[in-house]
């Protein structure tokens, strides 16, 4: 079932727009209106540019030799990246409202079967991520 959203309104929209316009428009200069979750998208915007090749490592990683991350669509690849800097830098969220907040988002700017695809990869990097980095959590 897909749900129509505003994407004034929702953040993870907003992240994946700016995101996707400096990573692949390279656009100059990003800025950020007056939103109340405007913190909340500038942390994300900024932290996956500036993580970027961290992210993509952790990425290829987690996703085994065999898969091409260039391969996806660059909305797909954005969402990635953008959900990977909240599994990795964002341990107060759960894995859970990080994954459906991302596939809400996601019906703005995909179909259903690659939403699916979306599910199933965000699912996997979430698991292995979140339980790599729970030891650091919970010993520092």
């Amino acid at each position: 079932m897909r749900i129509k959203f505003n994407p004034k309104n929702n953040p993870r929209v907003i992240i994946i727009q700016k995101l996707y316009g400096k990573l692949y428009n390279e656009d100059k200069e990003l800025d950020f209106p007056k939103h109340r979750f405007k913190k909340f998208i500038k942390d994300i915007v900024l932290g996956t540019i500036e993580r970027e090749e961290l992210i993509l490592l952790e990425l290829k990683d987690k996703l085994g030799e065999n898969f091409v991350f260039e391969n996806l669509d660059k909305v797909f690849q954005t969402i990635l990246k953008a959900a990977t800097y909240e599994f990795l830098y964002k341990p107060n969220l759960s894995i859970n409202i990080i994954i459906n907040e991302y596939l809400n988002s996601s019906n703005f700017f995909l179909e259903d079967v690659q939403t699916k695809y979306l599910n199933a990869l965000l699912d996997n990097i979430g698991k292995k991520l979140r339980v790599k980095n729970a030891w650091v959590w919970n010993n520092k």
